[in-house]
């Protein structure tokens, strides 16, 4: 019975120790600017944006290029780029992208441990500083 008892221990402390508070979608050291409310504007670019299970496309049909831009998903996760250049396709990981506390965007995933979050809104900031313009995000129903 002793023999039973110890290897129960054994086993509840191997999963508690497992299932601690800490995950890898949280890193503090990770943490990106917060979300600059007083350049959200009503600007919008003939730019498409596509979700693909954890990622997402962004189909760039402007003459415009950006160099280094940080792109913005629903108001709350972001992600430097080195270039969006005009006629560019851009595919991103949203695992990539992390908020002002360094969470990552709950993608969702074969091995996901949090509710898929749907992508609703994502806008492109040219330069830190500048106002927001807004990209076209195409509505899957399969991610709402």
């Amino acid at each position: 019975m002793g023999a039973m008892i110890r290897r129960m221990i054994v086993i509840a402390a191997v999963a508690l120790t497992g299932s601690g508070c800490h995950h890898a979608d949280f890193n503090p050291a990770l943490a990106r600017s917060p979300y600059p409310y007083e350049l959200h504007t009503t600007e919008t670019a003939q730019a498409e944006v596509f979700r693909d299970g954890t990622s997402i496309s962004i189909v760039n049909a402007t003459a415009n290029s950006w160099m280094s831009p940080i792109i913005w998903v629903n108001q709350q996760y972001s992600m430097p780029v080195s270039e969006l250049s005009a006629g560019q396709t851009l595919a991103l990981d949203l695992r990539q992208f992390r908020d002002d506390l360094g969470e990552t965007f709950p993608a969702g995933g074969l091995f996901a441990t949090r509710k898929t979050m749907p992508v609703r809104l994502v806008e492109l900031q040219a330069a830190p500083g500048e106002p927001l313009i807004g990209l076209v995000a195409i509505r899957r129903v399969d991610y709402e």
